[in-house]
């Protein structure tokens, strides 16, 4: 089983590799777009700003390859900005066309005297449904950073947090998953995740 974290210089990638060693998961760092073809699933970490994320990956040539891995049916993952870029569009600086994997827009946290931005520190979830990664989290607490949220049907929002307004913790549209905080920074919780992602990609990858 091969998993590509999807390079693209956006800041955390030494600490999801870390996280996935710790598990014992086997994984590479790449922007080369045959060995994202090669993957039997991809993690697209990101901290950082929509607009320059979706720059780096078109100058990169890494659109079209992540955009046909989905399409072929393996597994993708996407952490904080790597989420938010899943979605069609995203509102930082204008309108920036996002990569079209789950219907929604990225739009600000509309800040409050109570719930400062950027939306940061340890969030308890809520599950409202259930998906391959959400077992055990219920009420359970992650690490969020971040000043956008994904504005996306209902149908797509798996677990929330509360942060003056349903912000959506995790999401996914058949193999393609979303986590808007850091599992990695999220301690034994986080991993738990990592871990149910590798096993879902390990399941597809073994069923073709």
């Amino acid at each position: 089983m091969k998993i590509v974290v999807i390079d693209y210089d956006a800041g955390n990638t030494a600490n999801v590799l870390r996280a996935l060693a710790k598990l014992g998961i086997q994984a590479q760092l790449s922007a080369d777009p045959q060995v994202l073809a090669e993957a039997d699933g991809l993690i697209l970490p990101g901290v950082g700003a929509f607009t320059s994320a979706m720059t780096e990956l078109e100058k990169r040539g890494l659109i079209e390859p992540i955009q046909t891995a989905v399409a072929k049916g393996k597994p993708l993952l996407g952490i904080c900005l790597g989420m938010q870029i899943l979605l069609e569009q995203g509102l930082e600086h204008g309108q920036t066309p996002g990569l079209g994997l789950i219907p929604g827009v990225c739009r600000p946290i509309p800040g409050q005297p109570s719930f400062p931005v950027p939306h940061m520190g340890w969030n308890d979830l809520e599950i409202k449904k259930a998906s391959s990664l959400t077992a055990g989290l219920e009420g359970q607490a992650v690490y969020f950073v971040h000043s956008y949220y994904t504005d996306v049907p209902e149908g797509y929002i798996d677990v929330t947090a509360d942060y003056g307004l349903e912000i959506p913790a995790m999401i996914h549209r058949d193999l393609v998953f979303g986590a808007q905080f850091h599992p990695e920074k999220s301690g034994q919780v986080g991993l738990g995740i990592l871990q149910a992602f590798s096993e879902v990609v390990y399941a597809n990858s073994t069923s073709h």
